[in-house]
């Protein structure tokens, strides 16, 4: 019986130090670790579907916590289930001494293990989506502040106000305006509304 682990962060910049010191401390050696730096965009997992490939019934795998193992409810469940019945392995969740599979091998004992897998495989995906709301939320409110995202515009050039008010006149076109201000048509469009929103504040 061999004992590997399992690594997966979402970014490349993402720092896999903790994850890796409680799978060494479990004494799992660094050639049966494997690591994912993947976005849960896609969750195309090389390292992992090469780790499946390797491992034989009997054996264990450890992961720091039950989303490692997916990107959400149903997909945990789903490898949970692939790993446990059809490659026949240990799962251990270092952070969950409830979810080991080498416990409780009775009829009871899985049924438990199961149920709680359930139930934080849940928890773990509402959380998910309770803070993208969060985040949806918050940049929703702060669009409505007048907080704008994304990269800051070029300064306006300094016969903007001029052309400006020449085009809003109607003294000359919308086309003779933005190539007066070295830009496109609508960019022009959309800098001229927010340089008469600015003029009207108090």
């Amino acid at each position: 019986m061999q004992t590997y682990g399992y690594i997966r962060v979402s970014c490349a910049e993402q720092n896999i130090s903790r994850q890796l010191v409680a799978l060494t401390q479990a004494e799992i050696p660094e050639e049966r670790i494997f690591v994912d730096r993947i976005s849960g965009k896609d969750f195309q997992r090389p390292q992992y579907k090469k780790m499946l490939r390797r491992l034989m019934p009997g054996d264990l795998l450890c992961v720091t916590s039950i989303d490692r193992l997916g990107r959400n409810y149903e997909e945990i469940l789903q490898q949970w289930q692939y790993l446990t019945r059809k490659k026949q392995v240990d799962i251990r969740v270092l952070d969950m001494p409830l979810l080991d599979t080498r416990r409780g091998k009775d009829l009871l004992g899985t049924f438990i293990a199961d149920l709680v897998l359930q139930v934080l495989s849940f928890v773990a995906q509402t959380e998910r989506e309770n803070i993208r709301k969060r985040q949806a939320e918050g940049i929703a409110a702060a669009k409505r502040r007048g907080v704008r995202f994304g990269h800051k515009p070029r300064p306006l050039p300094e016969n903007f106000p001029e052309t400006f008010a020449l085009w809003s006149s109607q003294a000359i076109s919308t086309s003779e305006a933005a190539r007066r201000s070295g830009m496109a048509r609508s960019t022009f469009r959309d800098r001229a509304r927010l340089f008469a929103k600015e003029q009207n504040q108090p």
